[in-house]
């Protein structure tokens, strides 16, 4: 593995690890768990903005269930089963059959539609053990699910809304160049001809209505619809597949999910599911080897270090750090007994962005000396310190930064 390979990175910053004793499933460490979470609570101040419910659904349905929705028969080998002698049940490898579920309960007129849920739904898939990669590719995996369910009529707009939402969202993570791809039909699927050559065709005219050409990718998609696929490119010039959205008229069928129409009749919903990442840990992997290890300060874990110079500027330390801790910036305190040159050291092999350092002349003045990734200082007032962070922990404030992983001994 080399320098910037995720699977590095993340022992050699303390973010997570995987053994034997759970293949394919992740054990978060503070560190790692706390990127996880800024991403998570990223894409929720997004959803939410854009219309959509947090929900949350079971872990473990019965066999008759998975087999209600076709995914017994389609996935039934990858799924993970516990039979207790008198139920056979699986874990999710999906939440959309849940979903419908919840759109279920009551009687639906068309006046609600749509109705948009979004979940960060944890599910297992046993997949072979050679496909496994890191955190790219487990067995364990949270994904940023959602649903749209709606009318014809609704299909382009909600899909051409998803699409503007994905775009804004891989701009804030740094990926302004990115692929499409239109999945048409499988060999093998569900529906009928005439479902297909509509839905493909509603899936094209929101792409292009969003200045997107897709690419032609015969045969890739779902059993039961066509998706458009979105592949982030990095800088390295690799592409790795992430969002996806789909249209679907097949669960909402076997699940039975009816909705009253306009003149009283009980109509189908058509069903839209999506994800911006698709997977959470594998958006963490592409972001860390994007970026060489050095994540922007708004998503690094520890954004910055708190130095005393001696020991007798450590209850100002303590309230430097407080003060930034108050404002909601991720800060840490580096005040072992190790000289400062020796703690510099260790913040920079850990990537933290910033070292507020602080010694006699700082406690005396109410200061701080804000030390850059690049060695760069500058010494300010405590309160102008905290501005200066919190501007830059916005999501998405990365234009200002000059990401240098080489800086940090990690080699693109």
């Amino acid at each position: 593995m080399d320098d910037v390979d995720h699977r590095n990175l993340g022992v050699k910053l303390k973010l997570w690890h995987l053994q034997e004793d759970a293949p394919g499933m992740v054990f978060w460490h503070p560190r790692g768990y706390a990127v996880y979470r800024v991403l998570e609570d990223y894409v929720r101040r997004k959803m939410r903005q854009a219309g959509y419910a947090e929900v949350r659904t079971p872990q473990l349905l019965p066999k008759e269930f998975w087999g209600r929705s076709g995914h017994w028969d389609k996935f039934g080998e990858h799924m993970f089963r516990v039979d207790d002698g008198e139920l056979a049940m699986a874990l999710k490898p999906m939440s959309c059959p849940c979903h419908v579920q919840i759109f279920n309960k009551g009687l639906r007129s068309w006046r609600e539609l749509p109705i948009r849920y979004a979940e960060f739904g944890a599910c297992h898939r046993n997949e072979p053990s050679g496909s496994l990669h890191g955190i790219m590719r487990t067995r364990a995996f949270e994904q940023d699910d959602a649903h749209v369910f709606c009318r014809e009529e609704d299909v382009e707009g909600e899909v051409a809304c998803f699409i503007a939402l994905l775009d804004e969202v891989y701009r804030e993570l740094g990926f302004p160049d990115y692929e499409v791809a239109l999945a048409t039909r499988p060999a093998v699927r569900a529906g009928d001809d005439a479902v297909w050559d509509w839905s493909e065709a509603k899936l094209g005219d929101a792409a292009r209505q969003c200045g997107l050409v897709p690419q032609i990718n015969p045969g890739e998609g779902a059993f039961y619809g066509p998706k458009l696929e979105f592949a982030l490119r990095d800088r390295l010039g690799r592409s790795w597949q992430c969002g996806t959205v789909q249209v679907d008229g097949v669960l909402p069928q076997r699940l039975e999910a009816s909705y009253v129409a306009p003149d009283g009749s009980r109509a189908r919903p058509l069903m839209i599911h999506h994800a911006i990442f698709g997977s959470l840990g594998r958006m963490i992997a592409i972001l860390l080897e994007h970026h060489g290890g050095v994540l922007p300060f708004w998503l690094s874990p520890d954004q910055v270090a708190v130095a005393p110079i001696s020991k007798d500027q450590a209850g100002y330390g303590a309230d430097v750090l407080s003060a930034f801790e108050d404002a909601g910036i991720r800060a840490v305190a580096y005040d072992g007994a190790d000289t400062l040159s020796r703690r510099i050291v260790a913040a920079h092999e850990m990537a933290v962005p910033v070292m507020a350092i602080v010694g006699g002349r700082e406690m005396r003045d109410g200061r701080v000396t804000l030390r850059e990734r690049d060695g760069s200082q500058a010494d300010v007032p405590l309160a102008e310190a905290v501005s200066r962070l919190q501007a830059r922990a916005r999501p998405g404030a990365l234009a200002a930064e000059a990401l240098d992983a080489r800086a940090y001994g990690f080699t693109p």
